[in-house]
């Protein structure tokens, strides 16, 4: 039985008894996206899922099963897992959005994960500081970088105790020999809930969207040995490089070509020797710190050195 067979099998099952569908005709949905759209397949399932969950009414709470696995937060390394946590309330950010409640940093003995508590769910406020065990959050993944979320579902207990946070931090160091594609000014989906990079317009969830501009750089650092694929965000870019979102934005104007702006990053960071620190997911340190250490190098040449290795 093929990979999207069985994935069609599985969401044939969950929603057989709310839909009138068969088995083939999701298979039909996912392989369009995977086949056609080059959707990977973990997103081509999440966008069929969504579809259903839309078509038959249903809240994606009530895809929580019964009783969940415990984790710690680094354990945490799949989207859709429905999970409960104890965790201590590191940071609260601003939300920016009127659906998100509460956004911040949750912790444990293990290190830190980041979590979104949705209006909707009418739950109470989280606290900095404080430390409460979290039944039913839905797991989620982005650009290799794993999220809890509380929904309607979610019991929260607050607890009197402390948890002593771990620093989950690594620090890499190396030529700056390759921005990859993806890098520059980019545009994300801005439908609730979704962050994702759109392909030539195309969210792989929400089809052709008016996209939201953003800035990254999707880096590979070389120390000559050891290769390691760094992340950078709006801000991070932004420190790297000296050029702001708006700067980004004007460039692409001016030039009809939004690709200028990776090309102008890549002439001011290439080749240059950076000491990185953040956390990793998946195979990606996403970078919270970056300073410069050394003059240029040669890029290729430092690439041909690692290869020979």
């Amino acid at each position: 039985m093929t990979d999207l067979r069985t994935q069609a099998d599985e969401i044939h099952e969950q929603f057989s008894d709310q839909l009138d569908l068969s088995v083939d005709e999701v298979e039909e949905r996912l392989d369009t996206l995977v086949n056609e759209y080059k959707v990977p397949v973990s997103e081509a399932r999440r966008s069929v899922v969504s579809t259903y969950l839309d078509e038959a009414g249903m809240d994606r709470d009530q895809l929580s099963g019964g009783d969940n696995d415990r984790v710690q937060v680094t354990d945490v390394d799949a989207p859709e897992e429905w999970v409960d946590i104890k965790a201590k309330v590191v940071d609260l950010w601003d939300a920016t959005a009127d659906a998100v409640a509460q956004v911040g940093l949750l912790g444990d003995e293990t290190g830190t994960i980041k979590f979104t508590k949705w209006s909707k769910s009418d739950l109470p406020e989280l606290e900095e500081g404080k430390v409460y065990d979290l039944r039913n959050v839905v797991t989620d993944e982005y650009e290799g970088r794993f999220s809890v979320k509380l929904n309607r579902t979610t019991t929260i207990e607050e607890l009197d105790e402390d948890i002593e946070v771990g620093d989950d931090s690594i620090e890499v160091e190396g030529a700056l020999v390759d921005i990859q594609s993806g890098s520059g000014l980019i545009k994300r989906c801005p439908e609730e809930d979704c962050t994702r990079v759109l392909q030539n317009g195309r969210c792989s969830e929400h089809g052709e969207v008016e996209g939201e501009f953003d800035l990254r750089i999707k880096g590979v650092l070389d120390d000559g040995s050891d290769v390691t694929e760094v992340i950078f965000d709006e801000e991070a870019t932004e420190a790297l490089t000296g050029i702001t979102l708006e700067e980004a934005q004007e460039m692409a104007m001016d030039a009809l070509d939004t690709t200028v702006v990776a090309d102008e990053m890549r002439e001011k960071v290439l080749g240059r020797y950076y000491r990185v620190t953040g956390p990793t997911f998946g195979r990606y340190v996403l970078a919270d710190e970056q300073e410069l250490l050394d003059d240029p190098v040669d890029p290729e040449a430092t690439l041909i050195k690692a290869r020979s290795i």
